[in-house]
């Protein structure tokens, strides 16, 4: 039986798909994927000053928020966004499984790494450690790294000033995202261990996908022909 037509919910009912971008380095980078995708946010969605937190888009359909890196994989995971760009090390520590990575974006190429005062490095086998206290923003990833190598890992959670902890004595080795390295060399560490490679990556939340798939498909397709111009 055919439903009457006030209980049928189309895509326009829904509102606006929602794309939520990172604050940072890597908004400046995504911008011309974006224009390539033909996505143009209001003037200052790209302006780190301004206070807003939700823009427009030329396209109606589309409503973009500004978000911290971190917390773009939870808007998505969560259904509050329906698609955003996040980098793998995101990924890798939460391991949403409502979401789905379908493009690598090529973009914001850094390395999560484990890194040591200068003179640990070169003194200590690590291959010799059963336990070893790690500061890091990354605790998941810390911690699946060493228990790999059969090492007990202690985590010290830290946000930010990670390069501080070992010559403070609140770590042994920090695991954190690096890009050039000044700043681990200018507080006395070396890079030890590279334990992944990071690039951005275009996400989808799963539910979304089924129950708004053309919409979503098709903004998966603009943007990967984004990557192909």
């Amino acid at each position: 039986m055919d439903l009457p037509a006030s209980n049928l919910t189309t895509s326009s009912d829904l509102g606006p798909v929602i794309l939520a971008l990172p604050k940072g380095r890597i908004l400046k980078e995504l911008g011309p994927v974006l224009a390539r995708a033909g996505i143009t946010p209001a003037a200052d969605c790209m302006n780190e000053d301004s206070r807003r937190l939700r823009f427009e888009t030329t396209d109606p359909g589309l409503d973009v928020v500004r978000v911290r890196s971190f917390d773009v994989a939870t808007f998505v995971a969560h259904g509050a966004a329906q698609i955003g760009v996040c980098g793998a090390d995101v990924l890798m520590e939460f391991d949403y499984p409502e979401i789905y990575a379908p493009l690598d974006l090529g973009i914001g190429g850094c390395r999560i790494s484990v890194a040591a005062p200068k003179g640990l490095a070169e003194e200590e086998d690590s291959s010799r450690w059963s336990r070893i206290t790690v500061a890091s923003k990354y605790p998941g990833i810390a911690r699946k790294h060493y228990a790999q190598r059969g090492i007990q890992a202690e985590i010290v959670h830290l946000n930010g000033a990670m390069e501080l902890a070992p010559a403070l004595g609140l770590s042994k080795v920090i695991v954190d995202l690096v890009d050039t390295g000044s700043t681990l060399r200018a507080n006395g560490l070396v890079e030890t261990e590279v334990i992944a490679h990071v690039t951005s990556r275009l996400i989808v939340n799963r539910t979304a996908l089924k129950t708004r798939p053309e919409e979503i498909a098709g903004w998966i397709n603009r943007f990967r022909a984004a990557l192909a111009a």
